[in-house]
């Protein structure tokens, strides 16, 4: 087990939007988790109204635990958004944001935030599902892997980002690079994390591809009609707003 130091503690930051099935089961997981991993700080849980019950199943899956705090944005912009809005009010040295499904186990935060104390000038760790030691227990829907695969290629002919997997919702970054890159990042949806990306290059910080477990949830929030096409026209705002950058690995 890891003990505390001065390398910094962890926040975590879920977005939530109709997740009542699943934001008691994640909150839960992890203060389990947390009690066992003493870096752990806090968890922010931003919910996106829906008009359900996911703020309320969170504080109860909380039961009054002060290091896991519910936020409820007013209005539903999007997943980028409910993001942002957490990592702007994380308190940690090292924050990291994940998707509510857990699709990648909460023990890979040990390897991640490992590979951030042996590496200070790393400000971003990114988990990649095509890394070469990533494992895929459970696999998405054929048509969510074609897309996935077809937006990280428009994505990098528009000379954006190198990395082969921009979507993986689990990330870290030190506390200082977040608050830098959210504070400028205006995608509120689904492409967020590829502006994320675009922002850290800009800002010259490294940013590392890590492996991960990946077991795939079968409820998405992504629509492919409504969100795809957004999506995509966020990519082309984000090519406008900050050109091509670096070479493209082919």
């Amino acid at each position: 087990m890891m003990t505390e130091s001065d390398l910094g503690d962890v926040s975590i930051v879920i977005p939530a939007f109709t997740e009542e099935a699943r934001i008691g089961r994640a909150v839960r997981a992890v203060r389990e988790w947390g009690n066992r991993f003493p870096r752990w700080r806090e968890l922010i849980v931003v919910v996106e109204p829906s008009g359900d019950d996911t703020a309320e199943l969170a504080r109860r899956a909380a039961e009054g635990d002060s290091r896991v705090r519910v936020m409820e944005n007013p209005a539903h912009r999007g997943k980028g958004f409910a993001v942002r809005t957490g990592m702007l009010q994380a308190a940690g040295k090292l924050v990291f944001f994940m998707d509510a499904d857990l699709s990648v186990p909460l023990s890979y935060i040990v390897p991640f935030v490992e590979h951030l104390d042996a590496h200070p000038e790393t400000a971003v760790a990114i988990g990649n599902r095509r890394h070469p030691l990533s494992q895929v227990t459970k696999r998405q829907q054929m048509w969510r892997e074609k897309a996935g695969r077809g937006f990280n290629h428009v994505l990098r002919g528009l000379g954006l980002h190198q990395s082969l997997d921009t979507q993986c919702g689990f990330k870290a970054f030190r506390r200082a690079s977040a608050k830098e890159i959210f504070a400028r990042a205006t995608v509120d949806g689904f492409a967020f994390d590829a502006e994320v990306l675009v922002l850290a290059r800009e800002m010259n910080l490294r940013v590392d591809d890590l492996p991960v477990e990946w077991i795939n949830d079968p409820e998405t929030k992504f629509r492919p009609l409504r969100d795809g096409w957004r999506s995509l026209a966020d990519l082309w705002r984000i090519r406008r707003l900050y050109g091509a950058g670096g070479s493209v690995e082919r």
